[in-house]
This record gives structure tokens, sequence and C-alpha cells, in this order.
């Protein structure tokens, strides 16, 4: 895995998964697949990686992963909330364990009333039927904000895998230059 902070938390975290028999799946917007790339480089991956939806349209975040209509019309793409329904629509519609999601404002242009930089993601667990979001300030170009999402997005996941139950399931914002937890 090298240097790559993301690989090193794709490994960490689908470890954590495999020593505890759980299962992810991904749902993905602004990154388009990079999570489930970063994901499947890790040999092994197979063991708790069970797939990924790229929800790049809203529609498709409506019709497949089941984030409510009424939520997108009125707070568009770019919200916590719609995070949290992707993360917990793609864990149901693949019958995982967790979920993850990511939606947000990659540029160059901003979207939803939000700008550049703008990204949400969020994890959801079948053991607690909720979903925790994390706001993400970047800075950056397109593919630095991508990656940084990633980054993020595993990092807040490992954080909900390790910390006591009384810890975990709490939204955060975070802002920097790459937005990324540090492993």
């Amino acid at each position: 895995m090298g240097s790559d902070p993301a690989a090193r938390l794709a490994a960490q975290v689908l470890g954590l998964l495999a020593d505890g028999g759980r299962t992810l799946a991904v749902a993905e917007s602004l990154t388009g697949g990079l999570v489930a790339a970063t994901l499947t480089a890790v040999p092994g991956a197979s063991r708790s990686f069970l797939g990924s939806v790229t929800a790049y349209a809203t529609s498709v975040k409506r019709h497949t992963l089941g984030v409510d209509a009424a939520l997108l019309e009125e707070r568009g793409a770019v919200d916590a909330e719609v995070a949290r329904q992707m993360a917990s629509g793609v864990r149901r519609l693949l019958g995982a364990d967790w979920g993850l999601a990511t939606t947000g404002v990659a540029g160059p242009s901003p979207q939803d009333g939000q700008s550049v930089g703008t990204v949400f993601v969020a994890v959801s667990s079948s053991g607690t039927g909720g979903a925790v979001a994390q706001r993400l300030s970047l800075d950056g170009d397109r593919g630095q904000i991508r990656s940084a999402s990633v980054r993020a997005v595993l990092a807040l996941l490992r954080n909900e895998l390790i910390l006591p139950a009384n810890e975990a399931g709490q939204d955060t914002e975070q802002n920097g230059d790459d937005g990324c937890l540090q492993p």
C-alpha cells in the first residue's frame, strides 16, 4: 500500500470489516467510483466489499438509492441528509452491514447553491440503523477535492468502526487544505 493515505485507510477499514465478519457497500456521486476503486485495489477486498452505485445523477440518487424526492427538491444533492440517505440506501440495496456515501461539488462551478469544495460524506450502519455525516470544506482543484473526499469517507468509516458505541454516530464538520482526517 506504500505511502498513499487512501490506500492505507482502505486496507485498514477492510481489515476491520473482515475481522468482524462485516460487509460494505458504497454510493458515490462526486467521487465517481474512486472510493470503490481504492477499496478494490486492496488484495482480499472481496471478503468485505460487496459493491457500489455511482449515483452521479440526482434521479439515480432518488430512484436507485431511495433518497427522498422532496429533500432533493428542497436542498439539492449537496446536503448532509442526502449523504446519510445515500449511505443508508446503498447499504439496504446491496444488503451490507455498512454503507458509505459521497456527494458534493468538485468544480469547476458551484452547484445547488454550494461552493466548490463543499462535500458531504456519510456512513450508515445496520447495527444502529442510523447514519452519520461529515461536512467538508475542501481546497484545491477537481482532482484534489475528489481525492480528499475519498480519504475523508474512509477515515469516517474507520473512526465509526473503532470508536466505542457511545462516541460514534456524531455528525462533524472538517475544514482545511484537503479536509483529510489523519490516520
